[in-house]
C-alpha cells in the first residue's frame, strides 16, 4: 500500500511539473531560477560554517 502510494504521488508531481511546463515557461522558468538560488544559497551557509569551524570557531 506504502509504494502505490509513492507512486501515486510521484506521478502527481510529475504531471503538475509537465502542466507548469506547458501552460507557463516563464513561471516554470523562475521557479527553477528560485530553487537553484536556494541551493546555492545554502551551500554557501555551508561552507561559511566549515570555514569557521576549521578557523577554530573564532568569529
Amino acid at each position: 500500500m506504502a509504494v502505490n502510494a509513492k507512486k501515486i504521488a510521484v506521478y502527481v508531481l510529475v504531471v503538475f511539473a509537465l502542466y507548469v511546463i506547458i501552460t507557463d515557461p516563464a513561471k516554470a522558468a523562475d521557479y527553477v531560477q528560485i530553487g537553484f538560488e536556494g541551493i546555492s544559497d545554502a551551500a554557501k551557509a555551508v561552507g561559511d560554517f566549515m570555514t569557521w569551524v576549521a578557523n577554530g570557531g573564532k568569529s
